[in-house]
């Protein structure tokens, strides 16, 4: 029974209606999901992504490492006197080019001619006191053979031939000596090769000798150079087993050649040797000392320049090689996307080698049957769907180079 509302009165039909379809409503929609939660989803398939491609180019290469390094003059002197005095002259412009035997500087000529002339002077009254010691000799010999002089003055007049002989030899060796020191006033480049500045201006005091001698100048040499460095020991393994020979004899009886560049110089254009490696590795470095020669016909390679070194270690009978832009890194792994036989995204972990020839060298992951995402990898993912398509040369110069 329904109770009446004592404000309202009599509740009214219609109030009923409302209330029913206010419940109804919201069975109606619990049913209606129920109904679709059971039903099997349908999600669309993605779209295949369109992707570059090209397979790997495989060809035979050479493994080159580089190492910086510092260009050595051959030969390098510090130019002193061997005599000392007033430096009269100067023969040589500042820097220029000079040959083996070229006058450089002058010394004051004049007291070692002095010397000279006294050494000959002493020479020619040696010779005077010989002469007559050597006929006094000889006048005794036939004195005594007559029994008309003693066997004492005999003999004194022997010892005092010898020490005439001997002081001519002596006077002899002084006058070779003065002309030495005269010879020694004119400083005569040693080696062929570029000059410095002169360190010492005219009319100074120059100090000659074997230890304390002015410094006048340096001469370098610059035909043929060399270029100095230091590989590690594991550059050194590689470069020695790449040649053949764990002993590393063929590679210093028959050395490879070399390439160098100079700071502003984008191409290794420079050809050389590789002259000499140390026989031994530095403890303190674990470096091993090396050393190319190159040649330097124009002077441009000067002592003291830096550049790059590069040395071949290896040959491969068959490189991988593919562009480097197609590598990716994810923290301290270098992968590449390939186009499986499915057409999905395949990510490929990679070890890669050196650049050669523009190209990046693969070492493992990759072989030339591969077909290598070179372009549209940038929203990639594993087992995506990719649509490829061989990269032509309207593309790119470079991917067509490796394309089939």
């Amino acid at each position: 029974m329904f109770k009446r509302s004592r404000r309202y009165g009599r509740i009214r039909p219609s109030t009923f209606a409302i209330a029913a379809a206010m419940i109804a409503v919201p069975l109606a929609a619990t049913q209606l999901a129920s109904t679709r939660a059971d039903a099997p989803a349908e999600v669309a398939a993605p779209a295949a992504t369109p992707v570059t491609v090209a397979h790997p180019l495989v060809k035979p290469v050479s493994e080159w490492d580089e190492h910086s390094g510092q260009f050595r003059a051959i030969e390098s002197v510090e130019v002193r006197a061997r005599v000392s005095g007033y430096l009269e002259d100067i023969g040589f412009e500042d820097g220029q080019i000079v040959k083996k035997g070229d006058l450089l500087f002058r010394i004051d000529q004049r007291p070692f001619q002095a010397e000279l002339d006294a050494a000959k002077a002493d020479l020619t009254s040696a010779d005077a006191v010989l002469a007559n010691a050597k006929a006094e000799y000889e006048r005794g010999q036939r004195l005594l053979e007559r029994e008309a002089l003693s066997r004492e003055e005999a003999d004194r007049r022997g010892r005092a031939l010898r020490q005439a002989d001997a002081a001519v030899a002596a006077a002899k060796a002084r006058v070779d000596q003065a002309a030495l020191n005269l010879e020694f006033t004119e400083v005569r480049a040693p080696i062929t090769g570029r000059i410095s500045d002169n360190f010492v201006s005219e009319g100074n005091l120059i100090a000659g000798g074997s230890q304390g001698g002015t410094l006048l100048t340096t001469v370098v040499s610059l035909d043929p150079i060399y270029f100095e460095f230091t590989a590690s020991e594991a550059d050194y393994l590689k470069y020695v087993r790449g040649a053949g020979d764990a002993n590393g004899v063929d590679m210093r009886d028959n050395p490879k050649p070399v390439f160098g560049k100079l700071m502003d110089e984008d191409n290794y254009v420079h050809e050389g040797r590789l002259t000499f490696l140390d026989n031994q590795l530095d403890p303190s470095t674990g470096t091993m000392r090396g050393r190319a020669t190159f040649p330097n016909p124009d002077g441009v390679l000067a002592p003291g320049m830096y550049g790059r070194l590069k040395l071949q270690h290896a040959t491969n009978a068959a490189g991988v090689l593919i562009p480097d832009t197609a590598v990716q890194t994810d923290q301290n792994e270098k992968f590449v996307w390939v186009a499986a036989g499915n057409n999905t995204a395949e990510r490929r972990v990679v070890e890669l080698g050196p650049v050669i020839e523009g190209m990046r060298l693969v070492r493992t992951g990759l072989d030339g049957d591969d077909r290598l995402i070179v372009g549209g990898s940038q929203f990639l993912f594993a087992s995506a769907p990719v649509e490829p398509e061989f990269a032509t040369s309207e593309d790119n110069q470079q991917l067509a180079a490796i394309g089939r």
